[in-house]
């Protein structure tokens, strides 16, 4: 049986303003598809060579690159709903999430997902475990397996989305993805992408990126709930209660977590031959957005530490200072990549880390502290305790002191 193919190719309006800039016009694509198969399986295609243009980051980039994302974008798609219309399953079929996370990323590398289509796979996660589980292993299969940094900074950004928006059964399947673990478990440190010069680069924003979503995985395990998500402000009506139930170590080791995602916000590529690119931008925007949240966090802590430095340990309070220290050696930095951060909420920051640190300065020569006997109600355990077995049982003895609970001296 042979099958009429027709591939509608859609309007790249990168190409027509740079092509507008050079006098040019279009020139047309020739497809050829074999008779003898489906073309949505064979398609062979050609494209006119054109000359190099300058684009609006002022680098040179070819015309024929653009088209040819394009063109692999709509043949991908355009196979995939073949696919999906013949099974007529439900939408949770694999010919959907396949065509879904296909149209959240796409090769353009101008433009960031659209918001409907990021919504679409995140769909996925209001289903079955199964189905969500099924969502983060292809995500994760093209984030890892991709040679093109546009789709591998979208795949990211859909990351990114799971972990601020995502149902609870996707970020859970999200936080247990790969079972080991560890650091750079996404495959992306040596990434390279040196088909053009925007996507090489790109590329360094995917290395940067890739490493930045680990960190905030990983802090989040610490935390116990995803930094930045609907879980997390969730949380912030009993953030008091279930902090002045924490061990002082726990509290170091989350402030220090904290601190180290800041310090990777630091680390942020360059982006002046990227200023104008939009997919930049939403991933500025969501970086942004987290420092926020981390700056809050570190607050709340920093806080709490307040109510207990007469009672906290030598070793503490050293860890402690030396986290302090660290976060005032990236305020610069910070200051520099997080322009969009509202200055009164950076300074009141700052002042709260000065002030802290020159407390924890005084009070660090005295060693000591009281044993506090705590009863910890274990229903008052969120949801978020998958992360890690800190929960404490009813009768556990802590080495620290809060304002907030009754000092039994021993």
């Amino acid at each position: 049986m042979r099958f009429d193919f027709i591939l509608v190719l859609g309007r790249n309006v990168e190409c027509d303003k740079a092509l507008a800039r050079n006098n040019q016009t279009p020139q047309p694509i020739k497809f050829n598809s074999n008779p003898h198969r489906p073309p949505s399986l064979s398609l062979s295609l050609s494209v006119r060579s054109y000359p190099l243009l300058s684009n609006s980051m002022g680098r040179k980039t070819k015309i024929k690159d653009l088209l040819m994302g394009a063109i692999k974008d709509k043949a991908s798609q355009s196979k995939a709903a073949i696919l999906s219309t013949i099974n007529t399953a439900a939408s949770s079929t694999p010919q959907s999430l396949h065509l879904a996370l296909l149209r959240a990323t796409t090769h353009d590398p101008f433009s960031p997902p659209p918001a409907k289509h990021l919504a679409a796979l995140l769909s996925f996660g209001h289903s079955s475990r199964a189905t969500a589980s099924a969502a983060i292993e292809a995500l994760m299969d093209r984030l890892q397996t991709t040679q093109n940094s546009s789709v591998a900074l979208k795949c990211l950004i859909a990351v990114h989305h799971i972990v601020k928006y995502g149902s609870f059964i996707l970020q859970d399947q999200l936080s247990v993805f790969p079972s080991t673990g560890g650091r750079n478990y996404l495959k992306l440190s040596n990434f390279r992408d040196n088909s053009s010069p925007i996507s090489w680069d790109l590329s360094s924003w995917v290395r940067w990126y890739g490493q930045y979503i680990e960190n905030l995985i990983i802090t989040s395990r610490f935390l116990g709930f995803f930094l930045g998500s609907n879980s997390c402000l969730a949380e912030r009506d009993r953030q008091e209660e279930r902090i002045s139930a924490h061990m002082n170590s726990d509290l170091v080791r989350e402030t220090e977590s904290l601190v180290s995602l800041m310090e990777e916000i630091c680390r942020r590529p360059d982006f002046s031959s990227l200023n104008g690119n939009r997919l930049v931008g939403e991933i500025l925007g969501l970086v942004g957005q987290d420092q926020i949240a981390a700056m809050n966090e570190v607050s709340v802590r920093v806080k709490e530490f307040d109510e207990r430095l007469s009672c906290m340990s030598f070793g503490d309070s050293v860890e402690l200072l030396s986290t302090l220290k660290r976060s005032e050696d990236c305020k610069e930095r910070l200051l520099t990549v997080s322009s969009a951060v509202k200055s009164d909420l950076v300074e009141r920051f700052w002042e709260l880390m000065r002030e802290m640190k020159g407390r924890v300065k005084k009070e660090k020569e005295k060693v000591g502290g009281k044993l506090v006997v705590m009863a910890v109600r274990r229903d008052s355990v969120g949801e978020s305790a998958r992360f890690d077995d800190r929960v404490l049982r009813s009768y556990d003895s802590v080495r620290f002191s809060s304002g907030r609970l009754k000092i039994v001296e021993l």
